[in-house]
């Protein structure tokens, strides 16, 4: 990463109080950037942005499916950079109310995408889409190459979301790229609905672990700074290496069952495992990880913690928030 590049760039980041966008905030802020941040949740508790932080960036509170904000914001700041992160991104939920899911995943994409295309000064669009939206493939691990064939609402909803993407590239030239990532964890997520946080609560508090699926679910998971630093290179070099249109996987490329991962998070706590497997998992894709060879060679990146240490890092951070409560 270039922090000289980020100094004083205007830059829009959608979902900026979620996991992913505050940990992408606070390490822009401390790159020297101008923070616009779009929720439609603003002021949530469950964040890691401090009131230091919020007093650095411009907060919108609105929807990504509102186009006349979008491009509001858009035109009016002059905005660099756009990290297009908003999304209904818990899969039952999405099974649940596939109508909410499609407005936001797929409208609000294009609707972030043709407010871009009506300004001069943006020069770099990253859409973060989801190792979902290539759907089940007997073949594995997933290339960037490989279809995109999502059968259920939330993997649907990010295959669109690809496409859509590329449609704004090959028909508008816009500067837009689109990253896929495994399973993302580390400190910030307080959605304790996801195997990591739920895994490390259950392991301090002595709750059984409910596990949805059979335990054989094969996923990669990949600590958040190390997505944060290829989301940021990839802004950096997109406009540099001429990578419009291009889309990108992050992945430490060492896929695991979620039973091996439970142990792992137990493991590590020193805790004695207490789980039930419950085998009851619904519209979840089986077996998928990702191959980031092409984010290796292109982008020069590389995550910098294997599993070990990252779910470290990320225990030691839950540690405190449960203690706080």
């Amino acid at each position: 990463m270039n922090k000289k590049f980020w100094r004083n760039k205007t830059v829009l980041i959608t979902g900026f109080e979620g996991f992913l966008g505050s940990n992408l905030t606070q390490t822009l802020i401390a790159f020297g950037a101008k923070i616009f941040g779009l929720d439609i949740k603003v002021g949530r508790k469950d964040t890691i942005l401090t009131a230091a932080d919020y007093k650095k960036i411009t907060v919108i509170k609105g929807s990504v499916a509102n186009y006349t904000l979008l491009k509001d914001v858009i035109i009016k700041n002059k905005i660099n950079v756009v990290f297009h992160l908003a999304a209904e991104a818990i899969v039952g939920k999405c099974h649940i109310n596939p109508l909410v899911t499609f407005s936001t995943n797929i409208k609000g994409t294009w609707m972030v995408l043709e407010a871009c295309r009506n300004s001069n000064a943006v020069k770099s669009i990253i859409i973060a889409s989801s190792d979902k939206a290539y759907g089940t493939h007997k073949k594995l691990p997933y290339k960037e190459n490989t279809s995109l064939i999502g059968n259920h609402p939330y993997d649907v909803s990010k295959s669109c979301a690809d496409l859509i993407a590329c449609t704004y590239f090959h028909t508008y030239g816009l500067p837009v790229a689109v990253t896929r990532c495994g399973n993302i964890y580390g400190p910030g997520d307080f959605n304790f609905s996801r195997i990591v946080p739920d895994a490390i609560r259950c392991a301090f508090t002595g709750k059984t672990l409910l596990i949805r699926s059979n335990g054989k679910f094969t996923r990669d998971y990949v600590y958040v700074d190390d997505i944060i630093n290829g989301y940021i290179t990839l802004a950096e070099k997109l406009p540099k290496l001429g990578l419009d249109g291009e889309s990108f996987n992050f992945s430490n490329e060492n896929p695991i069952t979620v039973v091996e991962l439970v142990n792992k998070i137990f493991e590590i706590s020193k805790k004695k495992l207490n789980c039930k497997i419950l085998d009851k998992a619904k519209y979840e894709i089986k077996h998928q990880y990702l191959a980031a060879n092409k984010a290796r060679k292109i982008l020069q990146w590389n995550p910098k913690y294997n599993l070990k240490e990252g779910l470290k890092r990320t225990i030691q951070w839950y540690k405190i928030l449960l203690k706080a409560k």
